[in-house]
């Protein structure tokens, strides 16, 4: 099976391309890096073009590219390690709000985000039952929120934070909460990959039915986990794909003996593992971004995991085999090299590790095993 980009989607990816390698040089990625982990001048110019929108519906003001529009960016990111939130700001805080949030909703929120004006973005956690999970009590004129998110990206630049929620009755509430509100503490956070992350404390926060989106809420928090790992295994993708260059260059031209480290068989055959581990990251990641744009949830869910289990297994095996190929420079924490293998780490174990992914594949396949046994 092939998914090759359109016309439309190689624009994407090569507008993307050379946005993102004329901003982020090393230098920059250093700088960014050692202040804040968000590089707000390359925020502004990818929202000038027109960048942050190009997975929203038209009828919002985006492009209709989708999560494969959303994937040719994200790769690109990933090939040049941008501290910027894309995934995360698009896939859980954008598309939810396009996709289930009311007419007042997308008018207050929308405009600013493709701007680039205002950040919002997701506070998920794929462990919901959790005692520290965000849980609302009754109160006068709504709900008090309670419960903390453990790491949630740019919440310390977010004007609001779209929040999976407990009611009272044991349902879900997917609630759009501006982070000005009294008793919402965020806690900046030091991660894997040096991007600005924090941890967020609900202690009373207030909430009114006006802050929830108006759909099933269970629904919208599934619908939403879907799309941030899909979008995370963008991400992974492009992170692979350049390790793997910057090491097929550095083992050919590094002579160690007389020849070329490329020359070695056990030099080759990792190469070789890690190429495949990509592009089994790349397939299997526009396979369920292009059935997600078709409308097949039942086979985008499953298919889902499956993009992120390679994104988390496949994607650590490239980084770390790439970091071992460039010998003792590569346990150098300076060299650009590590910055590849700290990205594929933190995308690994973000909304769920491969094993916890294995395991939620599980299920799904044996739901429906049971399912296709009952027809």
């Amino acid at each position: 099976m092939e998914f090759e980009f359109d016309d439309n989607l190689s624009a994407v990816r090569d507008l993307s391309v050379s946005i993102f390698s004329a901003k982020c040089g090393v230098d920059r990625l250093r700088e960014v890096e050692s202040t804040s982990g968000f590089d707000a001048e390359l925020w502004k110019l990818l929202a000038d073009s027109d960048v942050l929108g190009i997975a929203l519906p038209e009828e919002v003001g985006g492009a209709g590219l989708g999560m494969l529009g959303l994937a040719a960016v994200l790769e690109q990111q990933g090939r040049r390690v941008a501290q910027v939130p894309l995934w995360s700001v698009i896939s859980t805080a954008a598309l939810p709000i396009s996709e289930f949030g009311s007419t007042e909703q997308k008018a207050s929120w929308l405009p600013g985000l493709l701007d680039g004006s205002v950040i919002v973005t997701g506070a998920f956690d794929t462990d919901y039952n959790a005692e520290t999970a965000v849980r609302a009590e009754p109160a006068p004129d709504g709900w008090v929120l309670s419960g903390h998110v453990d790491s949630v990206p740019a919440a310390e630049f977010a004007a609001a934070l779209v929040v999976p929620v407990t009611m009272p009755d044991g349902s879900v509430s997917v609630m759009i909460v501006p982070t000005d509100r009294d008793a919402l503490v965020r806690t900046p956070l030091a991660v894997t990959n040096r991007e600005s992350n924090s941890a967020v404390q609900f202690d009373g926060v207030a909430v009114t039915a006006a802050d929830a989106l108006p759909a099933d809420g269970a629904v919208v928090r599934d619908w939403t986990l879907r799309r941030a790992r899909v979008a995370l295994a963008a991400l992974a993708t492009g992170v692979c794909e350049e390790a793997l260059g910057m090491t097929a260059k550095y083992t050919s031209e590094r002579v160690q003996f007389g020849r070329p480290l490329s020359t070695n068989q056990a030099v080759a055959v990792r190469a070789a593992d890690a190429y495949l581990d990509t592009e089994s990251t790349r397939l299997t990641t526009h396979r369920a971004a292009w059935l997600m744009d078709s409308g097949v949830e039942s086979e985008a869910e499953a298919a889902a995991l499956v993009a992120k289990w390679w994104a988390s297994r496949g994607g650590l095996r490239v980084v770390h085999a790439t970091q071992h190929l460039h010998g003792g420079i590569g346990a150098d924490v300076d060299y650009p090299i590590h910055r590849y293998f700290l990205w594929g780490r933190q995308i690994a174990f973000t909304l769920g590790s491969a094993g916890a992914i294995g395991a939620e594949l599980a299920d799904q396949l044996e739901i429906r095993a049971q399912i296709g046994a009952s027809a």
